[in-house]
């Protein structure tokens, strides 16, 4: 008889769950339950409550309705019963919070708090602390703290320290009434089992944490904010679980909200990008692996602790047991594409990708495979929702340079495409000069299914082949497999990831993408223009994108 586990990854826009065989890895049912309160960046679900520049919030009801409709769904589909379902594990965008009080009930929940923008989740893309982080990271260069080296040099604001500042500064009430402020998949984990169990991943990546020095002091708090002196004891956790272990056991509600079994393992909790690592069978050093879809994120193992300007982070069994996981990302790339077909593209574009009987991002990446490299004149940097990696600085908007009144929007299109691909050199680049090797490139997500252009586009700036992963739910699939893992070899699982990925991940046979020689050529020169661009106005000389910005927020107000 056979049996399975089950992965849940929740996204920006939506949570997906898949029913995998777990001894051969085949995604034997997947279902998607779009979140019905989407991401809130204007408004409350009050309809008045407006919201400031740069905030993105969600309901965290929509993450307990996409446990309370997929998983079942899955089960009926693929007529399997829940006693054959061994172990779950979920993943999550990642720094995603909510504040809560003992019984991890969100203050969102509450009539009082209803219409109280600080009570709801702040999502991975709030970017309105930023000037938290500023602060955050001016301090801590004062102290010399030692954890930012770790960092890349910076906190980012995506982070949930200056999420945090921001509640306590702008929103003293809701910081006091917070019994726990804790990441999503931790509180998902916490509603299936009634077990906190903080893991090491968000806490490692987006809390400050190392394994053998734990949080930063309770003097550097105290500095940030004197309301923030006791955050780790009062409102977090010291005591945070390994990537891999077994959170609990569903529980009675955990049961009435999916329909699994009680006593069903339940995986620790893990971040999107770092649980598609062993979906893919990346179970060793110098393969990093992209994961490719509104956001990028670049996760690679290693052997040693390097500090790595503009990394998200390096930690300590952060990936996978017994590796330093290193982490960076880029902030806009499907957003990009989606911005640029929504508010630039003509109207007889879309009525001829309509007679095509096609999709518009289909019609434009038609016309810019037709392209030669270089062609168009164009050259943009991919800073749409700011930089992540390498520069760490939310502040910096997007440009597009050779623009003439010839331009064409596939061109463009092509160009923000590109633009990426750029991005993704110079993270590649400034991880090799600091000591951390790359040998082969591997790509998951919606996009390497969806645009092949992009995909060569990526090799050829790069110079890298890419292998690619061979499902399309490739985080549902890697949480899937710590599910498995969670089981343990007693009830039908792996007591080892290395296992437990050789068996469960998937990598197309079929179709690798290597780099042409003529394009390469061609795009390595446009790069130094790409990069003399990104140091000039990402590194201080002419910080024009971030005086505009003032300009917009001053004229708002």
């Amino acid at each position: 008889m056979s049996k399975f586990s089950i992965g849940v990854d929740f996204g920006t826009l939506s949570g997906r769950a898949v029913l995998v065989d777990v001894n051969t890895g085949e995604e034997v049912a997947s279902a998607v339950y779009e979140y019905t309160h989407k991401v809130m960046d204007e408004y409350l679900p009050d309809g008045k409550t407006k919201l400031g520049i740069d905030w993105a919030l969600q309901h965290p009801q929509d993450y307990l309705d996409v446990l309370s409709n997929t998983i079942p769904q899955v089960l009926k589909s693929a007529n399997v019963f829940s006693k054959d379902v061994i172990g779950i594990g979920i993943d999550f965008t990642a720094c995603t919070i909510l504040p809560t009080d003992k019984a991890g009930k969100p203050l969102c929940f509450y009539d009082e708090f209803k219409s109280e923008p600080h009570a709801y989740v702040k999502l991975w893309k709030h970017h309105a602390a930023q000037e938290h982080a500023n602060r955050l990271n001016e301090i801590a260069s004062k102290r010399q703290e030692k954890f930012l080296d770790l960092y890349g040099g910076k906190i980012s604001s995506e982070w949930l320290v200056p999420k945090v500042m921001q509640i306590a500064e702008e929103a003293p009430h809701i910081y006091k009434a917070a019994d726990k402020i804790i990441e999503a998949t931790d509180w998902i984990i916490l509603m299936l089992t009634g077990q906190e169990k903080r893991n090491s991943c968000t806490a490692g990546y987006k809390a400050i944490w190392h394994k053998h020095r734990g949080y930063p002091s309770k003097d550097f708090f105290r500095a940030l904010d004197p309301m923030l002196e006791d955050l780790v004891d009062t409102k977090l956790s010291r005591d945070i679980y390994p990537i891999g272990e077994k959170a609990g056991e569903i529980n009675d509600f955990g049961h009435k909200l999916t329909g699994l079994d009680k006593g069903t393992a339940v995986a620790v909790g893990n971040v999107d990008a770092h649980v598609s690592v062993p979906a893919v069978g990346i179970t060793e050093p110098g393969k990093m692996l992209m994961i490719m879809g509104t956001s990028t994120c670049h996760m690679l193992l290693g052997e040693q602790e390097h500090a790595v300007p503009g990394i998200c982070g390096v930690v300590e069994d952060g990936i996978l047991p017994g590796f330093m996981g290193y982490e960076a990302g880029q902030s806009c790339v499907g957003d990009h594409f989606d911005w640029f077909v929504k508010n630039c593209v003509p109207v007889h574009y879309y009525q001829e990708a309509q007679k095509q009987n096609i999709g518009i991002h289909d019609y434009l990446t038609n016309l810019a495979s037709k392209q030669k490299v270089g062609q168009s004149g164009l050259l943009a940097l991919d800073w749409w929702n700011g930089n992540r990696s390498v520069l760490v600085d939310v502040d910096l908007t997007g440009m597009i340079l050779g623009m003439t009144l010839l331009t064409k929007p596939e061109e463009v299109y092509r160009a923000l495409i590109e633009a990426t691909a750029y991005g993704t050199r110079m993270i590649i680049e400034t991880f090799r000069k600091n000591g951390v090797p790359i040998y082969e490139l591997y790509a998951a997500g919606g996009i390497v299914f969806k645009n092949p252009m992009m995909m060569q586009i990526y090799a050829d700036v790069t110079g890298m082949e890419i292998k690619l992963s061979a499902s399309p739910q490739t985080p549902a699939l890697g949480s899937a497999i710590f599910g498995a893992l969670a089981a343990g070899s007693e009830r039908g699982g792996y007591d080892n990831i290395a296992d437990a990925a050789k068996a469960m991940s998937k990598v197309r046979k079929d179709l690798v993408y290597k780099p042409q020689v003529e394009n390469v050529m061609v795009y390595d020169k446009i790069y130094q223009e790409y990069k003399n661009l990104h140091d000039y106005f990402g590194r201080g000389a002419n910080d024009v994108m971030k005086r505009l910005k003032v300009i917009k927020e001053e004229t708002r107000c």
